[in-house]
């Protein structure tokens, strides 16, 4: 097991700890789809019952199916184990037990849906369904790593060091004394941004209602209804989704947060029709760079005195075009091969996030490794997708290359339309609008940005992160 870096040893209380300091004790829930429990209820009780000292000091693989499962066992195990591992669903067995290996694992926590087969040398504990009483001491002085996995869709994902202090250090450690709040996100809490909404709602002392995989969104969303979410999120993607499955008005909620992916303006004003008494916020955060910063005016991008200027801890700037964030929030390390630190000599984490500043405000054009070169000309896909949501026939689109002998690569376009049963692929109004769609794009775009192809589909593909799938991703 690797030593610890010094600069977790700044580390505050743990999870639990801080759970049971809020100022009305330990109150909230999580609900997931079939279960809910009680954060009371862990005062004397736990889902790994007589387990928990063999995990004490130990590396531990967080396999479950349900969200729950991760849900409760973070709480367990954040002091206890030495270092915590948040294992997706979506990992392969292969992938899983390189994953193991690098993290050197001893333990894995799994639940009664998880269907990771047993890896050689790990003994596997199972989650109960429900917390079991009995005396329960969590209490330890063990400095828990958390190590996320990036979200690539391809390959074994990196393993990204983090720490309780790096990944909630700034978040609000106070239930609400004006409103009960109950948190809710479309997102994995597996992922960087599902575990920020998990941390906000458990370090408050809040209520959070999970989502589940593969249920249909109109399901999750009347959960969330019937459990009065006040606060949710998700990425542009989960939102398009949401708006365009017609369940998206059972929610009233005050606050709902977008992250994840560039949040175009289409994406914000549609959020603004249909929850108009709602504050629509978009956020910048990454695995390794952490949360940089919040947008709340309902507008796209960011203001350009963001950069260069030091906002509540974080600094940024942009270098060749790409955003970079200096920030205690950042993560430490790779576990693994790979740099011993994530930062550069300044201490700034590249995001390979690309931006252009305009009239003031910069906006975000699309990753360094998503660019398409058409004859040596580059193409950022979300500024072609901006041009094709903005026509409101549109609910989503995905911008991709296709290989091409002359000029090495060309634009083309799947599109989903807002209103699908009328529109088939093969129909006079999905040609109109193909029409329509292509002379906007020549319009507003140079010749080598307009798609020489435009697909209407009835859906696009989102990675487990709730990302749309591109190819090479």
């Amino acid at each position: 097991m690797n030593t610890h870096d010094a600069a977790q040893d700044d580390r505050g209380d743990s999870l639990w700890e801080s759970v049971t300091q809020t100022s009305a004790g330990i109150r909230g829930a999580f609900h997931g789809r079939f279960d809910s429990v009680a954060l009371a209820d862990l005062g004397a009780a736990s889902t790994l019952g007589g387990r928990l000292e063999a995990l004490r000091g130990r590396s531990v693989l967080i396999a479950t199916h349900e969200q729950l499962g991760t849900a409760l066992a973070l709480l367990e195990l954040d002091g206890v184990a030495s270092r915590v591992v948040l294992c997706t669903p979506d990992l392969t067995v292969q992938q899983l037990a390189r994953v193991a290996a690098t993290a050197e694992a001893e333990f894995l926590i799994t639940d009664a849906m998880a269907t990771t087969q047993t890896l050689p040398g790990i003994a596997a504990f199972p989650l109960t369904r429900r917390p079991v009483a009995g005396p329960v001491l969590r209490r330890t002085t063990e400095q828990t790593e958390w190590i996320l996995l990036t979200s690539g869709t391809t390959g074994t994902p990196k393993l990204v060091v983090h720490t309780l202090d790096s990944l909630g250090g700034t978040l609000p450690r106070q239930p609400s004394a004006a409103t009960r709040t109950v948190w809710s996100t479309f997102y994995d809490i597996r992922r960087y941004g599902g575990l920020q909404i998990y941390l906000r709602a458990v370090l408050s002392g809040s209520t959070l209602v999970l989502s589940c995989p593969q249920e249909p969104p109109a399901e999750f969303l009347a959960r969330c209804a019937a459990a009065g979410v006040t606060h949710i999120s998700g990425t542009p993607s989960h939102w398009r989704r949401a708006l365009m499955s017609g369940a998206a008005a059972a929610l009233k909620p005050d606050y709902v947060r977008v992250s994840g992916e560039i949040a175009d303006q289409t994406v914000l004003d549609n959020l603004r029709s249909a929850y108009p008494h709602a504050a629509i916020g978009h956020a910048f955060a990454s695995t390794e760079a952490g949360v940089a910063f919040d947008v709340n005016d309902g507008l796209a991008g960011f203001p350009a005195d963001y950069i260069d200027s030091e906002r509540s801890g974080i600094k940024l700037k942009v270098e060749d075009g790409a955003l970079r964030v200096h920030s205690g929030r950042n993560a430490l390390r790779y576990l693994g091969e790979g740099p011993a630190t994530l930062a550069s000599s300044d201490g700034y984490v590249d995001t390979e996030d690309l931006v252009e500043l305009h009239e003031g405000r910069y906006y975000f054009r699309g990753r360094k490794s998503g660019i398409i070169n058409v004859g040596g000309l580059k193409v950022h896909p979300e500024e072609v997708e901006s041009v094709l949501n903005a026509d409101s026939r549109v609910r989503m689109s995905l911008v991709r290359a296709r290989r091409n002998p002359i000029m090495g690569a060309v634009v083309v376009a799947d599109v989903v339309l807002t209103d699908a049963a009328s529109t088939a692929p093969d129909s006079e109004a999905a040609a109109q609008v193909t029409n329509d769609l292509l002379h906007a794009c020549r319009r507003v775009l140079p010749a080598h940005k307009v798609p020489s192809m435009l697909r209407i589909v009835p859906t696009l593909e989102l990675t487990a992160a709730g990302k749309l799938v591109r190819p090479g991703a």
